[in-house]
């Protein structure tokens, strides 16, 4: 018997390392198609009312017959990161001693491209499942500068999101909520390092990032929701390509019917 290439039993390589025996055998559970189908929707009554908290949520889930506590949709809410921008039990809950900084934007109006950036995370649905989304825009002419797509919620696609953005260019002032991703380190010392200087919305105030929470309900409507994606690849494929539409192609009211590319690479 060639005992050098032999494998160890799982029970003495628990042993060995010292680990419980038990956790080396668990399988993630997936969720079910009921935890799949509530959670579509309390994204569909939120991206409509991004004002709704979980108790009128819950409230309109029981007129459509759908009897769900609103514990329950307050504890998926915070699982799916859309609580950021309304008071209560959420993602922007501040981590202990996070960086908190004060919101600049009062009565500030973007001037030029690259005056004020704008981050957001959100929840990105697929047929069985779901995926996050983080997305940095330009104020001044709604370009999506940079985007990145996650299967959770830590930290680092946020980061990768907000680095390719600098190589391309550096904003005067960087907004986004209070949120966990947003009050840590890495993230304030990321923009500090190339002075930029950060603000963040005012607790429980929704419309402090109106532009990013206009941008989510036009991804939603017009692509995310039309498509129902069957895969992680094809989520990340069709918001490619709806992305390079919504820059180059989509024409805006506000922007004089131009589109986002023209104003943010005007001369």
């Amino acid at each position: 018997m060639d005992w050098e290439n032999r494998e160890l039993p799982v029970s003495t390589q628990a042993e060995l390392l010292t680990l419980n025996r038990s956790g080396l055998y668990y399988q993630p559970v997936p969720p079910s198609p009921e935890e799949v189908a509530l959670k579509h929707r309390i994204d569909e009554i939120y991206t409509a009312h991004c004002y709704y908290g979980s108790r009128r949520i819950a409230a309109q889930m029981h007129r459509e017959g759908q009897p769900i506590n609103h514990k329950t949709v307050a504890r998926y809410m915070q699982e799916m990161g859309l609580a950021a921008v309304y008071p209560g039990p959420n993602l922007s809950k501040r981590a202990h001693q996070a960086a908190i900084f004060p919101y600049l934007l009062t009565n500030v109006t973007a001037s030029t491209p690259n005056h004020i950036w704008g981050l957001d995370i959100t929840y990105i649905r697929l047929r069985a499942g779901w995926m996050y989304l983080v997305a940095i825009l330009d104020w001044y002419s709604r370009y999506v500068i940079s985007w990145e797509l996650d299967q959770t919620l830590q930290i680092g696609f946020v980061l990768e999101a907000l680095q390719r953005a600098l190589t391309q260019a550096v904003p005067q002032i960087c907004n986004s909520d209070q949120g966990s991703h947003f009050t840590s380190s890495q993230y304030a010392q990321l923009l500090l390092a190339h002075d930029v200087r950060i603000s963040m919305d005012s607790k429980g105030r929704a419309l402090d990032n109106i532009f990013t929470e206009r941008l989510w309900r036009t991804i939603k409507y017009e692509e995310v929701y039309i498509k129902d994606y069957a895969s992680p690849r094809e989520a990340r494929e069709c918001l490619r390509d709806y992305l390079r539409f919504y820059n180059e192609q989509r024409l805006h009211q506000a922007l004089d019917y131009r589109t986002p590319a023209e104003v943010y690479f005007a001369k």
